[in-house]
């Protein structure tokens, strides 16, 4: 099987409204290679649909080149890529059964009938479909039509495989089964695909590598495991999983170490430092030297209060796998989330509590001159 390769250099798109230019995706520079389940993930209005359709080549480019195996796409018709796209609306012809609405993208490509049914044949198989091949797309279920949909797009052997928020219309329990047979599929067939989505959950859950983006700009690239315990951005932090955010002072540096205090006075000692770019530093309190930021798995929660942080606890919720306890503290940004794989004696709704912070996981966002 080929090794694919997608670089895309600088791509940019602007749109020109009656009022202003808006640009959607700013200078983005990104490289995919081989059978890779590479996910952009961020909010709505991001610039993750632009790219995504401009690498499908539904939307021209401002800016930049794409190029896929070196050949730049940006000279390519949509038809001439080659690519198999998969959309959130499904997009079935509803006069069609199950195999013709697979088989249609073959016929466009004047493939030879017995191929045509050769191929149907195989694609419904992998996707457990062949027992509805003659039902038409009103009498299937939602999961049932997203499978329809990711056949057509696999039925002609496309070199890459582009998803679009393709599980937003299934309820919960759907997504998570077609999350997982989407994977199944795309690493038994070994095809590169790019996945857009802005459920964090999702992304983790399915991606090789994700990209995050944010107002346009492509904002941090890695595994799933990268982006979570080494976020490079207070955005990126907030946005990929829980966070809690608690100002801090820088008091003295020692070696690549950093000693900082909390608004209460408890010191801790970090040595996982960001500096922060102009814009997101302007976000610290003003007098603080940074943010201290700590995911809600690595605190502890207790009744003893001998040098952690103080808060009373709003809220517990049982989550079935872990107990999240929702404390209000002085000295966080935010309500602070702690989660704990099982219920904590003696911690109970209206009470007080003391935070600990477990210091090697937690990250200093610090401003540039401190």
């Amino acid at each position: 099987m080929t090794s694919n390769y997608l670089e895309i250099r600088n791509l940019s798109k602007v749109f020109n409204t009656e009022h202003e230019n808006v640009t959607a995706v700013d200078s983005i520079n990104l490289e995919i290679k081989g059978d890779e389940f590479f996910t952009m993930l961020g909010p709505s209005g991001c610039g993750k649909t632009t790219t995504i359709r401009m690498i499908a080549g539904l939307e021209s480019v401002t800016l930049g080149n794409i190029l896929f195996n070196g050949q730049d796409f940006t000279k390519f018709s949509t038809f001439q890529r080659n690519i198999g796209m998969v959309f959130q609306s499904y997009a079935l012809f509803p006069h069609l059964n199950v195999f013709e609405n697979v088989a249609y993208g073959l016929h466009i490509r004047k493939i030879l009938k017995t191929k045509i049914r050769e191929r149907v044949t195989h694609i419904l198989d992998l996707l457990n479909m062949s027992e509805l091949a003659s039902r038409l797309p009103p009498d299937l279920s939602g999961g049932q039509q997203q499978r329809v949909a990711i056949a057509r797009a696999l039925v002609y052997d496309p070199g890459m495989l582009l998803l679009d928020e393709p599980l937003a219309n299934l309820d919960a329990k759907l997504r998570v089964q077609m999350r997982e047979e989407i994977h199944r599929i795309q690493k038994e067939l070994g095809i590169m695909s790019i996945y857009v989505t802005h459920d964090q959950e999702e992304a983790m859950a399915v991606s090789d590598r994700l990209a995050v983006f944010n107002m346009g700009k492509l904002i941090q690239v890695g595994t799933p495991h990268e982006v979570y315990t080494r976020p490079e951005s207070l955005f990126v932090s907030g946005f990929i999983g829980q966070a809690n955010f608690f100002p801090a002072h820088i008091v003295n540096r020692n070696g690549s170490g950093v000693r900082v205090a909390l608004t209460n006075g408890c010191e801790l000692v970090l040595t996982s430092l960001v500096a922060l770019e102009d814009k997101e530093a302007e976000s610290v309190e003003s007098g603080f030297d940074g943010v201290v930021m700590v995911r809600p798995e690595r605190h502890t929660l207790g009744t003893s209060a001998i040098g952690s942080l103080n808060g009373t606890v709003r809220r517990i919720m049982f989550l079935g796998n872990y107990t999240r306890y929702m404390v209000n503290c002085p000295d966080s940004r935010h309500e602070v989330f702690v989660d704990s794989p099982r219920p904590i004696s003696g911690i109970e709704e209206g009470g007080k509590a003391s935070i600990g912070i477990y210091e090697p996981d937690a990250i200093l966002f610090h401003k540039k001159n401190c």
